[in-house]
């Protein structure tokens, strides 16, 4: 077992696994907030939702489950819905933040961090 390959495999499996509130994977999303394999073959899973009041986070951990039984031979599979950890556009990765400027004509990153007075530390090259 390569907890690596393991690990590659799960995550572009989760790429196919879309928000419903914002089509975009939740992957790109930031909605993965731990992906631990052991040495055994038993996987944890933090994953998030945009939104607590989201009416599918069931479906969406249901999902992800189905998604690493079908790429892992994991032993044991455990996933923790987290609705305590507050989604915000900044856990976006970039990725998921250009696909969203596509899908919506504007940055919800840097929209996100004026209405919020946050400082971006971005490399402009």
């Amino acid at each position: 077992m390569n907890k690596e390959e393991w690990k590659n495999s799960i995550i572009e499996g989760l790429k196919e696994v879309y928000d419903p509130e914002i089509p975009i994977n939740i992957v790109d999303l930031g909605l993965i907030y731990d992906l631990k394999i052991s040495d055994d073959g038993e996987v944890y899973i933090r994953v998030g939702a945009t939104t607590p009041a989201c009416p599918v986070t069931e479906d969406i951990a249901y999902t992800v489950e189905q998604v690493i039984k079908e790429r892992v031979p994991a032993k044991k599979i455990n996933v923790d819905l987290d609705l305590e950890t507050q989604w915000t556009p900044l856990m976006m990765t970039k990725e998921g933040r250009e696909e969203f400027r596509r899908k919506y004509g504007y940055d919800i990153v840097q929209q996100w961090a004026e209405t919020y007075g946050i400082e971006l530390n971005e490399n402009k090259s």
